[in-house]
């Protein structure tokens, strides 16, 4: 095998979360480049199918703070492509606010989606891994898990990365022994919808106080993610991989 050849997933089984839109979309499309058959996961299906139809992947309703869904999921993807041989845990939620000003309903449901949910899929789909002694899991962390973002408050948030980054490496240091790696992509600051990079209250502290002073493309995180995706990264487990432009350096 070339250096090249371990980063290809021809014929793996990859289910993204919250994959039809934002980050999640060109992790679906990066795996799907790299040669997998891709499982588009996410509550929106009407737009999980056009994101499908796109990338020659397949979509399945999930809503990942509903456990019967999860397993639902499962079990429609094994019967029509075969066990799960990467998971992607990328659905997220993010609301703004002062810790004094956050309601109780936005705290809870940015908890369901990106903790409780990450830990149904990691669940889930992780028992079929280690009964089969292979797979891999990758968490969408972020560098919200290990700084204070500024100028806006988001403890929520923040406290939800922190975890998810912290249960990467609990879960891995349990499903090693399995053959079941996981490992977490912590991205900076990124140029999709959900990210106002360029609006100057947040460029000032997003953009300029980052050293490479820039935000980064989606598409610059695809090959980080297949890395962590292949056997490109065979002896990496419970790592967090924070691809950030070098915002947490200062």
């Amino acid at each position: 095998m070339t250096v090249l050849d371990s980063f290809r997933l021809d014929g793996k089984v990859a289910v993204v979360t919250g994959g039809n839109r934002g980050l999640g979309h060109t992790f679906a499309r990066a795996l799907s480049e790299a040669g997998a058959r891709v499982v588009i996961a996410a509550r929106d299906q009407a737009r999980s199918e056009r994101v499908a139809g796109e990338l020659g992947a397949i979509a399945v309703a999930t809503d990942v703070t509903d456990s019967a869904s999860v397993s639902a999921m499962l079990e429609s993807v094994t019967a029509e492509l075969g066990p799960v041989d990467v998971l992607v845990n990328n659905a997220g939620v993010c609301f703004h606010g002062p810790a004094l000003e956050v309601p109780d309903r936005e705290w809870r449901a940015v908890w369901d989606v990106n903790v409780d949910g990450l830990w149904r899929c990691s669940r889930t789909v992780g028992a079929q891994m280690v009964e089969r002694g292979a797979g891999v899991i990758v968490n969408i962390g972020s560098l919200s898990g290990i700084v204070v973002n500024r100028p806006q408050m988001q403890p929520a948030y923040n406290a939800s990365k922190a975890a998810v980054h912290q249960l990467t490496r609990s879960l891995a240091a349990e499903w090693a022994p399995f053959g079941v790696r996981v490992n977490a992509l912590a991205p900076g600051y990124v140029k999709t919808e959900m990210a106002p990079v360029d609006r100057p209250e947040f460029r000032r502290h997003w953009i300029e106080d980052a050293p490479m002073q820039r935000y980064a493309l989606p598409e610059e995180l695809g090959p980080s993610l297949v890395y962590l995706a292949s056997d490109a990264s065979s002896f990496m487990t419970g790592s967090v991989l924070v691809i950030d432009g070098g915002y947490t350096l200062w």
